[in-house]
């Protein structure tokens, strides 16, 4: 039964990967959105609770729909989902602190870094076989973002170690991701993504709440929940149409995004170690994918 899932599931890799790419799309109206209401002096942890309230509200509703049943909001792995929540909230907190503070093309650059902490940790965590290859491709991606983040640069900056925990929070998030796809409903994942940052960050959002000026600033205040609601529904279920070696490629799509916003917004290009730094975690990620997809098949060898 699981072989069969798993070819059924290939046989929609393609929708898999349009749903990759339109969730990743999103998220980069997220980025855009925080650094632009930043710029206009809005607190990090206010953004970061609007970013979850309208998801939790949105989350619940669909929960909800048809009737509330107890069932809709308890699963057997509930301290894990739980756990999840946590992880992309965390990893959302700091990287809003980080985009005040550096150029979106740098924190993207950063948070793909997660592929490789994803593969690291994907023996320990997932019980996968990582093989010396994959490691040597682990460590030459490291070695792209010692170059992006410089850190012994005279123009280093603090907020590259939040990056760096945003971006290490987000791997440990997207291998539970992997490991309760097919096991728990995306609903249930969704509400408790949004309610945990809900909860957690409304005391700091009142203490520091300030409104915005513009109208523009209000919409994109107010549209930040949906952007993160809409953009994880839509990666949870892209990994349900195709395995993660398969959509891992274009994750990096996200760097794209970024790069076209803040050059027509902010008016900022990549330097060239941040470029240089990107192309070599790129290639670090795209290698240890090739790697991933060759074993595969190899095990797929003797059932043909």
């Amino acid at each position: 039964m699981v072989g069969l899932a798993v070819k059924a599931n290939e046989d929609r890799a393609a929708f898999g990967i349009g749903l990759m790419l339109v969730a990743y799309l999103t998220f980069s109206f997220i980025d855009t959105s925080v650094k632009w209401l930043a710029i206009a002096g809005l607190p990090a942890l206010q953004l970061a609770f609007m970013r979850y309230a309208a998801h939790f509200v949105i989350s619940l509703g669909l929960i909800a729909y048809g009737g509330v049943s107890r069932d809709r909001f308890i699963s057997d792995r509930l301290g894990l989902v739980i756990f999840r929540g946590s992880l992309i909230m965390f990893s959302t907190i700091f990287n809003f602190f980080a985009v005040r503070y550096l150029p979106l093309t740098l924190t993207s650059t950063i948070l793909f870094s997660a592929p490789l902490i994803v593969c690291a940790l994907s023996w320990p965590m997932l019980g996968e076989r990582v093989g010396r290859w994959r490691w040597f491709a682990i460590l030459i991606g490291f070695s792209g973002i010692v170059i992006a983040i410089r850190p012994f640069d005279e123009n280093f900056h603090w907020a590259v170690i939040l990056s760096m925990i945003s971006a290490v929070s987000f791997a440990l998030y997207s291998i539970l991701t992997r490991k309760l796809a097919g096991q728990v409903s995306t609903n249930t994942m969704q509400f408790y993504s949004g309610a945990v940052g809900f909860v957690v960050l409304a005391p700091f959002a009142f203490v520091q709440w300030q409104n915005p000026v513009a109208p523009l600033d209000w919409l994109l205040l107010f549209t930040l929940g949906f952007w993160g609601w809409s953009g994880h529904q839509l990666l949870t279920n892209a990994h349900r149409y195709a395995p993660a070696s398969t959509l891992s490629p274009f994750s990096y799509s996200f760097i794209l995004f970024l790069t076209i916003w803040s050059y027509f917004l902010f008016d900022h290009l990549p330097d060239r170690w941040t470029v240089a730094g990107a192309m070599i975690i790129i290639a670090a990620g795209l290698f240890i994918w090739m790697r991933e997809r060759r074993q595969a098949r190899r095990q797929e060898l003797p059932s043909l």
